[in-house]
Protein backbone atom coordinates (compact mmCIF):
# COMPACT_ATOMS: atom_id res chain seq x y z
CA UNK A 1 0.00 0.00 0.00
CA UNK A 2 2.77 2.63 0.91
CA UNK A 3 4.99 1.51 -2.01
CA UNK A 4 1.52 1.96 -4.06
CA UNK A 5 1.13 5.50 -2.59
CA UNK A 6 4.50 6.50 -3.07
CA UNK A 7 4.62 5.64 -6.87
CA UNK A 8 1.09 7.92 -7.26
CA UNK A 9 2.79 10.76 -5.04
CA UNK A 10 5.97 10.36 -7.11
CA UNK A 11 3.79 10.34 -11.06
CA UNK A 12 1.79 13.27 -9.85
CA UNK A 13 4.79 15.31 -8.84
CA UNK A 14 6.48 14.83 -11.87
CA UNK A 15 3.48 15.71 -13.93
CA UNK A 16 2.99 18.83 -12.09
CA UNK A 17 5.43 20.19 -14.38
CA UNK A 18 3.19 20.47 -16.91
CA UNK A 19 1.87 23.48 -14.75
CA UNK A 20 4.29 25.33 -15.99
CA UNK A 21 3.48 25.37 -19.72
CA UNK A 22 0.83 27.36 -19.64
CA UNK A 23 2.99 30.68 -18.56
CA UNK A 24 5.36 29.55 -21.47
CA UNK A 25 2.88 30.03 -23.69
CA UNK A 26 1.87 33.37 -21.82
CA UNK A 27 5.52 34.20 -22.69
CA UNK A 28 4.91 33.38 -26.59
CA UNK A 29 1.84 35.34 -26.95
CA UNK A 30 4.18 38.57 -25.00
CA UNK A 31 6.78 37.85 -27.91
CA UNK A 32 3.61 38.54 -30.30
CA UNK A 33 2.86 42.03 -28.17
CA UNK A 34 6.50 43.06 -28.49
CA UNK A 35 5.99 42.44 -32.59
CA UNK A 36 3.07 44.48 -32.78
CA UNK A 37 5.16 47.44 -31.09
CA UNK A 38 8.08 46.75 -32.82
CA UNK A 39 5.85 46.98 -35.82
CA UNK A 40 4.27 49.92 -34.96
CA UNK A 41 7.61 51.96 -34.10
CA UNK A 42 9.13 51.32 -37.58
CA UNK A 43 5.47 52.24 -39.19
CA UNK A 44 6.00 55.30 -37.56
CA UNK A 45 9.98 55.73 -38.76
CA UNK A 46 9.62 54.94 -42.40
CA UNK A 47 7.47 57.49 -43.50
CA UNK A 48 9.25 60.07 -41.18
CA UNK A 49 12.82 59.45 -42.17
CA UNK A 50 13.52 62.28 -44.55
CA UNK A 51 12.14 64.88 -42.03
CA UNK A 52 13.93 63.62 -38.95
CA UNK A 53 17.25 64.77 -37.99
CA UNK A 54 20.28 62.57 -37.34
CA UNK A 55 19.62 62.37 -34.02
CA UNK A 56 16.17 61.16 -33.82
CA UNK A 57 17.15 58.63 -36.55
CA UNK A 58 19.06 57.06 -34.21
CA UNK A 59 16.74 57.12 -31.45
CA UNK A 60 14.53 55.31 -33.57
CA UNK A 61 16.66 52.78 -34.28
CA UNK A 62 17.94 52.19 -30.68
CA UNK A 63 14.10 51.46 -30.18
CA UNK A 64 14.06 48.96 -32.52
CA UNK A 65 17.63 46.90 -31.27
CA UNK A 66 16.08 47.39 -28.03
CA UNK A 67 12.81 45.52 -28.68
CA UNK A 68 14.48 43.52 -30.58
CA UNK A 69 16.89 42.40 -27.50
CA UNK A 70 13.58 42.20 -25.51
CA UNK A 71 12.73 39.42 -28.03
CA UNK A 72 15.41 37.48 -28.12
CA UNK A 73 15.98 37.56 -23.85
CA UNK A 74 12.13 36.73 -23.72
CA UNK A 75 12.61 33.60 -26.45
CA UNK A 76 15.76 32.47 -24.71
CA UNK A 77 13.71 32.21 -21.39
CA UNK A 78 11.22 30.33 -23.42
CA UNK A 79 12.93 27.63 -24.46
CA UNK A 80 15.65 27.55 -22.18
CA UNK A 81 13.35 27.35 -19.42
CA UNK A 82 10.78 25.04 -21.00
CA UNK A 83 13.13 22.38 -22.03
CA UNK A 84 15.48 22.33 -18.48
CA UNK A 85 11.88 22.55 -16.10
CA UNK A 86 8.73 21.04 -18.17
CA UNK A 87 10.13 18.91 -21.09
CA UNK A 88 12.50 18.61 -24.44
CA UNK A 89 11.51 19.78 -27.37
CA UNK A 90 11.52 17.13 -29.60
CA UNK A 91 13.09 19.16 -32.85
CA UNK A 92 16.61 17.60 -32.82
CA UNK A 93 16.81 16.70 -36.42
CA UNK A 94 14.95 20.13 -37.88
CA UNK A 95 17.50 21.81 -39.78
CA UNK A 96 16.28 25.16 -38.71
CA UNK A 97 17.16 24.48 -34.77
CA UNK A 98 18.94 26.53 -33.17
CA UNK A 99 22.34 25.16 -31.97
CA UNK A 100 22.00 26.52 -28.10
CA UNK A 101 18.75 24.71 -27.95
CA UNK A 102 19.27 21.89 -25.55
CA UNK A 103 22.61 23.00 -24.50
CA UNK A 104 22.10 25.60 -21.56
CA UNK A 105 21.56 24.67 -18.31
CA UNK A 106 19.62 26.86 -15.66
CA UNK A 107 22.99 28.02 -14.74
CA UNK A 108 23.53 29.37 -18.29
CA UNK A 109 20.48 30.53 -18.78
CA UNK A 110 21.11 32.80 -15.38
CA UNK A 111 24.05 33.98 -17.27
CA UNK A 112 22.65 35.04 -20.31
CA UNK A 113 19.86 36.27 -19.02
CA UNK A 114 21.31 38.51 -16.98
CA UNK A 115 24.12 39.79 -20.34
CA UNK A 116 20.87 40.41 -21.90
CA UNK A 117 19.40 42.67 -19.25
CA UNK A 118 22.57 44.81 -19.37
CA UNK A 119 22.76 44.82 -23.06
CA UNK A 120 18.73 46.32 -22.67
CA UNK A 121 20.35 48.52 -19.84
CA UNK A 122 23.12 50.18 -22.04
CA UNK A 123 20.54 50.78 -24.87
CA UNK A 124 18.49 52.65 -22.91
CA UNK A 125 21.21 54.56 -21.33
CA UNK A 126 22.79 55.00 -24.75
CA UNK A 127 19.27 56.26 -25.47
CA UNK A 128 19.33 59.02 -23.25
CA UNK A 129 22.95 60.02 -23.79
CA UNK A 130 21.70 61.03 -27.01
CA UNK A 131 18.77 63.10 -25.80
CA UNK A 132 20.81 64.38 -23.06
CA UNK A 133 19.56 67.93 -23.26
CA UNK A 134 15.91 66.92 -22.25
CA UNK A 135 17.44 64.89 -19.60
CA UNK A 136 17.29 65.49 -15.69
CA UNK A 137 20.66 64.95 -14.30
CA UNK A 138 18.83 62.84 -11.78
CA UNK A 139 17.49 60.72 -14.42
CA UNK A 140 20.41 60.56 -15.81
CA UNK A 141 22.40 59.00 -12.71
CA UNK A 142 19.88 56.70 -12.42
CA UNK A 143 20.13 55.07 -14.96
CA UNK A 144 24.00 54.77 -14.72
CA UNK A 145 23.47 53.59 -11.38
CA UNK A 146 21.08 50.88 -12.49
CA UNK A 147 23.12 50.08 -15.05
CA UNK A 148 26.69 49.52 -13.13
CA UNK A 149 24.14 47.44 -10.65
CA UNK A 150 22.93 45.25 -13.22
CA UNK A 151 26.54 45.20 -14.24
CA UNK A 152 27.94 44.10 -10.89
CA UNK A 153 25.42 41.61 -10.56
CA UNK A 154 26.29 39.73 -13.86
CA UNK A 155 29.86 39.72 -12.86
CA UNK A 156 29.17 38.52 -9.34
CA UNK A 157 26.51 35.90 -10.55
CA UNK A 158 29.02 34.93 -13.24
CA UNK A 159 31.79 34.32 -10.66
CA UNK A 160 29.53 32.31 -8.05
CA UNK A 161 28.54 29.86 -10.84
CA UNK A 162 32.60 29.38 -11.72
CA UNK A 163 33.20 28.81 -7.95
CA UNK A 164 30.56 26.30 -7.56
CA UNK A 165 31.85 24.70 -10.62
CA UNK A 166 35.34 24.67 -8.98
CA UNK A 167 34.44 23.62 -5.51
CA UNK A 168 32.25 20.43 -7.35
CA UNK A 169 35.60 19.45 -9.54
CA UNK A 170 37.84 19.70 -6.19
CA UNK A 171 38.78 16.43 -4.89
CA UNK A 172 38.21 14.42 -8.41
CA UNK A 173 40.74 12.18 -9.59
CA UNK A 174 42.76 13.72 -12.93
CA UNK A 175 43.21 10.31 -13.85
CA UNK A 176 39.75 9.81 -14.68
CA UNK A 177 37.50 11.00 -17.79
CA UNK A 178 34.89 13.74 -16.39
CA UNK A 179 31.96 11.10 -17.36
CA UNK A 180 33.14 8.24 -15.89
CA UNK A 181 30.85 6.58 -13.15
CA UNK A 182 33.13 5.42 -9.77
CA UNK A 183 31.31 4.20 -6.97
CA UNK A 184 32.08 5.05 -3.65
CA UNK A 185 34.71 3.26 -1.98
CA UNK A 186 36.49 2.45 -5.13
CA UNK A 187 39.96 2.61 -4.68
CA UNK A 188 42.05 3.75 -7.86
CA UNK A 189 46.23 2.99 -7.55
CA UNK A 190 48.08 5.27 -10.38
CA UNK A 191 51.87 4.19 -11.32
CA UNK A 192 53.27 7.89 -10.76
CA UNK A 193 56.83 7.05 -11.74
CA UNK A 194 58.28 8.29 -15.13
CA UNK A 195 57.94 6.62 -18.18
CA UNK A 196 60.36 7.38 -21.16
CA UNK A 197 58.56 5.37 -24.36
CA UNK A 198 61.49 6.37 -26.60
CA UNK A 199 62.63 3.35 -29.00
CA UNK A 200 65.07 1.49 -27.03
CA UNK A 201 64.78 3.18 -23.81
CA UNK A 202 61.62 0.86 -22.28
CA UNK A 203 63.98 -2.02 -20.86
CA UNK A 204 67.13 0.00 -20.65
CA UNK A 205 66.79 -0.38 -17.08
CA UNK A 206 66.93 -4.53 -17.57
CA UNK A 207 69.69 -6.43 -17.54
CA UNK A 208 70.35 -9.39 -20.24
Amino acid sequence: MLLFLERVTERALFASRWIMAPFYLGRAVALILLLVKFMQELFHAVPNVFAMSEAELVLSILSLIDLSLAGNLLLLVIFSGYENFVSKIDHANDKDRPEWMGKIDYSGMKLKLVASIVAISAIQLLRAFMNIENRDNTELAWLVGIHLTFVVSGVLLALMDRLTESAEGHGKDPHIPQDTDVKDGTVIEHDDRPHDDRPGRRDSGRTS
